[in-house]
């Protein structure tokens, strides 16, 4: 029976390009940004990996089919190099793919490494697709369409009022711009107030401009390794990988009528078995901070009631209370979140990861929080009638 990967791999290392318009490197040179990162952190040689899986969600636009780009442009050393793609949720696939061949045993040393060059499309949100999956969803609206459409779900489901819903949604906009000030890799650093949230262009109502993320360049880089690998290697704040599951829409959100759209069916299943994968039974009193997918305030404020965080009905009242600020209970975005960083799909679910590892490290600098224990990440691809979660725990070992 099968009992799970808790505490089988250790991060050994993390690389973080810095997010933004970067005219001036292709995705290439991104790559490389985070890599150099990455295994400076690891203490290792590029000849020490055994295996590495590659995410980018555009491979036409950014640099080609295949394994290949990445294995040529790090001169890996003839390695197997896997290609994936699962949507937004790109980067937490390719963390996956390292994360289960080193908890196999096929590896003792892997890489996961994710990246997207979303500014040279030309597009003012994510690019068009050919697939009749993507096609279904453009028939229904733009992704801030979509997403605008959850928020009116939730507040019909619980009663919301408009003005109590934009406060909550400005509270969690100002929350993470003001965490982004500090971040020197996220692509907006300039906090913004309430009063700027609430004022801002409508873009799909309720979601108004900083209710939005935007669109960046950037990637992010992760190897991994065992524990005891990691102690021979010198490292002794080994923070090892708790719970990774991930939850696949099977069509049944937008096939019938029984789920009424006002959450994400997916998340829900993902924690609840990345919870029990962990050992977590009250992730509320357990988890030390978290990274959600804030592709919209809005997903940020029903996610903190998918992961069991907040209780159904309960986020906005956690939200004005200050209970995910970077003071509070169980700080989120600390880092910035996509509202800062923007979203280069193939990197997301790295970068998330990438903080929560600073973090437990005692090296986020002026972002650091006091003796966080448990990190989790939340990567979410598609949209809310049809999506992938990723639910990732992290800690000290």
């Amino acid at each position: 029976m099968a009992r799970g990967i808790k505490d089988k791999v250790a991060i050994l290392g993390m690389g973080c390009s810095e997010f933004g318009e970067r005219w001036e490197s292709g995705a290439e040179e991104l790559m490389v940004e985070a890599f150099e990162e990455a295994i400076a952190d690891a203490g290792v040689d590029a000849s020490q990996i055994d295996a590495a899986w590659f995410s980018t969600h555009y491979e036409e636009i950014n640099v080609g089919k295949g394994g290949l780009p990445l294995s040529v442009t790090l001169r890996l050393p003839n390695i197997a190099v896997t290609r994936v793609e699962n949507f937004c949720a790109s980067g937490s696939e390719a963390f996956r793919g390292a994360v289960y061949a080193v908890a196999s045993g096929a590896c003792d040393i892997a890489l996961a490494l994710g990246v997207e060059k979303l500014k040279d499309t030309g597009y003012g949100g994510l690019p068009g697709s050919a697939s009749p999956l993507q096609a279904q969803w453009a028939a229904t609206g733009s992704a801030p369409g979509n997403f605008a459409q959850l928020a009116s779900a939730y507040r019909a489901k619980h009663g919301v009022s408009r003005d109590d819903l934009k406060r909550a949604m400005a509270h969690i906009s100002v929350k993470s711009h003001a965490n982004g000030a500090k971040n020197d890799k996220a692509h907006l650093r300039k906090p913004i107030t309430e009063e700027q949230a609430l004022n801002a262009p409508m873009i799909a109502e309720p979601l108004g401009l900083f209710d939005c993320c935007g669109v960046s360049d950037g990637a992010a880089a992760c190897i991994v390794t065992t524990p005891e690998i990691a102690r021979s290697l010198g490292k002794s704040n080994v923070v090892t990988v708790k719970a990774l599951q991930l939850s696949l829409s099977n069509g049944s959100e937008s096939g019938h009528n029984s789920w009424d759209g006002s959450y994400f069916h997916t998340t829900r299943i993902a924690a609840r078995k990345a919870y029990e994968e962990a050992g977590i039974r009250k992730p509320r009193e357990e988890v030390s901070m978290f990274e959600c997918h804030d592709c919209f305030s809005v997903t940020e404020l029903v996610t903190m009631e998918d992961l069991q965080l907040s209780p159904e009905g309960g986020a906005i009242k956690d939200v004005l209370d200050g209970f995910y600020d970077a003071d509070g209970q169980i700080p989120c975005q600390i880092d910035g979140g996509l509202k800062c960083f923007g979203h280069p799909i193939g990197a997301s679910g790295i970068r998330m990861l990438y903080e929560m590892y600073l973090q437990l490290q005692g090296r986020a600098g002026p972002r650091q929080l006091d003796n966080p224990t448990i990190g989790m990440t939340h990567n979410l691809g598609g949209a809310p009638m049809s999506n992938v979660a990723a639910v990732c725990i992290i800690g000290a070992l």
